[in-house]
């Protein structure tokens, strides 16, 4: 099977992917941000490096799931290709951050890579309020973060939730991580292993 992580910058993706496959036992692919040779580029000028940032995530995420088609055990992915695509390409663009050139031949990109590729299993999305988000980044203190604009996120966390509210691709799991410390807290961790359980399994 395979099953994604989706949402917001911050909102604690990576995190939960790595808890669910140690509790699961499935191989986890994780976003490189370490080793991208855009990302402190482009949150330096967004404007110069926005398409060359989104053709690196598109390969990269394409790549995953592939990788994830040719493994026989369940993987989950901590970001997913459906999130370039819908809501940070077409935020760019809409900030006047990407030309229309460029987010015309990223989305032609998208659509013939779209029809070799199927939706997750399961795609979790974590809902986080902006004042959650900030804090989040502020606490892992990754350098080049510290210069996202806040009206970035705001508009990244208003596309993730347009999005969500139209996903028909497969089975959805929202869960609202503001009042919920998963990291450290395994009741809640458990009620979400159970929500997981529930739609994958129909275990009620």
């Amino acid at each position: 099977m395979h099953i994604a992580v989706a949402g917001n910058i911050g909102s604690g993706k990576t995190t939960l992917a790595g808890l669910l496959a140690k509790h699961y036992d499935w191989d986890a692919h994780y976003e490189a941000l370490d080793d991208n040779p855009y990302i402190s580029d482009f949150y330096d000028d967004m404007q110069r490096w926005s398409f060359n940032l989104q053709i690196y995530f598109l390969h990269s995420r394409f790549n995953s799931i592939i990788r994830t088609r040719n493994n026989p055990r369940t993987t989950i992915l901590d970001r997913t290709i459906y999130e370039d695509a819908y809501i940070f390409a077409p935020n760019l663009h809409a900030m006047g951050l990407m030309s229309t050139r460029d987010f015309d031949t990223y989305q032609s990109l998208f659509s013939s890579i779209r029809t070799l590729i199927d939706a997750p299993d399961l795609m979790i999305y974590l809902r986080s309020s902006i004042g959650n988000i900030v804090g989040q980044i502020q606490k892992r203190g990754r350098e080049y973060e510290d210069s996202i604009r806040l009206d970035y996120l705001k508009r990244l966390n208003e596309r993730y939730e347009a999005w969500i509210s139209t996903y028909k691709d497969g089975k959805l799991l929202v869960i609202d991580v503001d009042d919920i410390d998963f990291e450290n807290d395994p009741t809640h961790l458990g009620n979400i292993i159970n929500k997981i359980d529930a739609e994958l399994h129909g275990l009620f």
